[in-house]
C-alpha cells in the first residue's frame, strides 16, 4: 500500500459537481483552489506535501492546475484530510473566503 495519496484542486472546490471530481460536500468546499494553497494548508495541517504543478487531473483533461502529493499519516482517511484541508483553506483565506 502507497505511503502516499494525491490531491487535485478539483476534489474540495465548490463550483465543481461531484461527477467533475469535487469529494466534499458542497457546503464544505472553497471556491477556486489552486495547489499552491493545498501544499500551504496541509503543511499548516503538519503534513509533508508536495507540488506536481505538471500534472492535470482527469476528469479536467484540458486544465493543468497540478496535484499535490501527501505522505500519509496513521488514523488518517483521504476523506477526513480533505474535509480538513477545505476547513484550513477557508480558515486562511479570512472572512469573505476569497483570495
Amino acid at each position: 500500500m502507497p505511503d502516499h495519496f494525491y490531491v487535485y484542486p478539483a476534489y474540495v472546490d465548490r463550483g465543481l459537481s461531484r461527477s467533475e471530481g469535487r469529494r466534499v460536500p458542497s457546503s464544505e468546499g472553497v471556491p477556486d483552489v489552486t495547489a499552491e494553497e493545498i501544499v500551504q494548508a496541509a503543511k499548516h495541517l503538519g503534513f509533508r506535501a508536495d507540488l506536481e504543478s505538471e500534472k492535470q487531473y482527469p476528469r479536467r483533461e484540458f486544465t493543468f492546475a497540478g496535484r499535490v502529493k501527501i505522505q500519509k499519516k496513521a488514523g488518517t482517511t483521504k476523506e477526513r484530510f480533505l474535509r480538513q484541508l477545505a476547513a484550513e483553506i477557508r480558515r486562511a483565506r479570512g472572512p469573505g473566503g476569497k483570495r
